[in-house]
């Protein structure tokens, strides 16, 4: 797929799927040690058997190189505009007996979180979504829903738009792919997590990519913004952690302008 065919995809369907941003010869040693640093430093939910590590770069850097893909940065340019920036990097990993998720939209468009944007959205790109699958996603080891065209609806089911977020919906599908690829999409697609029914883990890596504009500092655990948003009233947010300025030198030169914005003391 090329970076013209992928933007179509993206501006009617709100997905695409980029092939082989991590070479097949180095994925499978990535996802190995993505599994280690959930194993280490994230959080495993044995009753909804999935682990998540918020904030993976400032734990693990391998899959740093290949986030200056070519295809990825053309088109996260031509969406959002220069200087656009990673907002997260969280490890995600379901393994064997996982439930069916609820259907949401990603931040700030999902309305449960302090932070969102509150509906009805612009019919506008603010915010990129892409998932490496580090492992194959299948339909049986729970390859990501996603409900094609939903990114232009202006609520998604954690806004109370109608549509019960633990049902199946009429046309949606599974994102699928070999290891190594990427799901592109439009944060406001609505997607959810899907049984993993096979015996091994499905290993995925979310990354987002914000314009310049939007204010991430919600974010920051320690920003005022999270003072006076999240701990103040109670509510629910993400948290992205602060990498150090050392761990910033090391990143690989094309990579080191995407993460500049969470150089900060640590709290």
């Amino acid at each position: 797929m090329t970076v013209a065919e992928a933007l179509i995809h993206l501006k009617v369907d709100g997905w695409c799927v980029l092939q082989q941003v991590i070479p097949p010869d180095k994925v499978e040693e990535i996802c190995w040690r993505v599994e280690v640093a959930v194993d280490k430093h994230g959080t495993i939910d044995g009753i909804r058997r999935v682990g998540v590590r918020k904030g993976l770069i400032a734990v693990e850097q391998s899959f740093s190189p290949y986030l200056a893909d070519a295809r990825l940065l053309e088109i996260a340019e031509t969406l959002l505009g220069p200087h656009f920036r990673i907002s997260f990097t969280t490890a995600q990993i379901n393994y064997p007996g996982n439930p069916r998720g609820p259907w949401h939209a990603d931040w700030p468009f999902n309305q449960n979180n302090a932070g969102h944007i509150p509906s009805p959205y612009p019919d506008a790109v603010f915010h990129l979504t892409t998932l490496w699958m580090l492992s194959p996603f299948s339909t049986e080891n729970g390859g990501t829903f996603i409900v094609p065209g939903s990114h232009r609806s202006s609520n998604n089911p954690s806004g109370k738009n109608g549509v019960d977020p633990l049902a199946p919906y009429a046309s949606e599908m599974q994102a699928c792919g070999e290891a190594g690829n990427v799901l592109v999409f439009d944060s406001r697609l609505w997607h959810a997590t899907a049984p993993n029914r096979s015996d091994r883990p499905r290993v995925g890596l979310a990354v987002r990519f914000a314009p310049w504009w939007l204010h991430l500092d919600i974010l920051m655990p320690g920003s005022d913004e999270r003072k006076r948003m999240v701990e103040e009233t109670g509510r629910r947010e993400n948290w992205v952690e602060a990498i150090s300025s050392e761990l910033y030198e090391s990143l690989p030169g094309q990579v080191r302008p995407l993460f500049r914005h969470w150089v900060r003391p640590r709290h």
